[in-house]
């Protein structure tokens, strides 16, 4: 539905992938427990009142039509951004506004557009990606074998990379499409309480001799206000 396609779960972006790190990954140990990092970043996380996210989606997913997104959200379902989404085979590029649970889009051309009142029951709340109960809080807590994998210093932050796997049930409501169990890779800040700056799941190809899709995110900018109002 295209709230949810366009705000996805969840959560910048060029030729296709995020920015890459800013320095080689240091594997030298001794590395920190990864199960013990999760623990402090998914209750950090959930104390998060807003965040900046950018969203690239890697291949395709069935069902979700946005290619990338960026934008500000907070904690009370408001959200306002940019996104590039499929229509029809057409590949556009649109402002979003989301706000008291309706959705306003802006294309190349034209005013912002309220959408039907008969799709509010189709809403996406962004505010999913800061629900402790759902969100990128829910999966830190959930991610099973987790391990350390090196230290690295992503946009500009010095980053713990630790990977594991989640299962669908916990990462779809995040990550709306996602049908099958995934491989997950999270950069948590090293310092404080281990914030996440990035998140990569990977999903098993739909068929052999199919390539693997990829969902990445990044958060920023965390705590700072973020107001939404409705369009003028």
């Amino acid at each position: 539905m295209i709230q949810r396609r366009i705000l996805l779960g969840v959560l910048a972006l060029t030729a296709g992938v995020l920015a890459g790190c800013d320095s080689e990954p240091d594997t030298s140990g001794p590395l920190p427990d990864g199960a013990a990092l999760l623990r402090d970043a998914a209750e950090a996380t959930r104390g998060m009142s807003s965040a900046h996210f950018k969203l690239q989606v890697n291949g395709k997913i069935p069902g979700v039509t946005v290619q990338n997104a960026e934008g500000d959200l907070n904690r009370e379902g408001g959200a306002k951004g940019k996104a590039k989404v499929d229509f029809g085979g057409s590949l556009i590029e649109a402002e979003f506004v989301l706000v008291d649970k309706k959705l306003y889009l802006k294309g190349p051309t034209g005013d912002f557009q309220e959408l039907p009142a008969s799709m509010g029951a189709s809403i996406y709340d962004p505010s999913v990606i800061l629900n402790p109960d759902q969100g990128i809080a829910k999966v830190l807590a959930s991610i099973t074998s987790p391990k350390t994998e090196a230290r690295e210093k992503v946009m500009g932050i010095d980053t713990y990379r630790v990977s594991g796997k989640v299962t669908k049930d916990v990462v779809s409501p995040l990550v709306p499409g996602i049908t099958t169990d995934v491989d997950i890779k999270f950069w948590l800040r090293e310092d404080g309480k281990h914030q996440p700056v990035r998140a990569w799941f990977q999903l098993p190809p739909e068929r052999d001799g199919a390539g693997a899709s990829m969902v990445e995110m990044e958060l920023s900018d965390v705590d700072k206000p973020v107001t939404v109002t409705p369009p003028a």
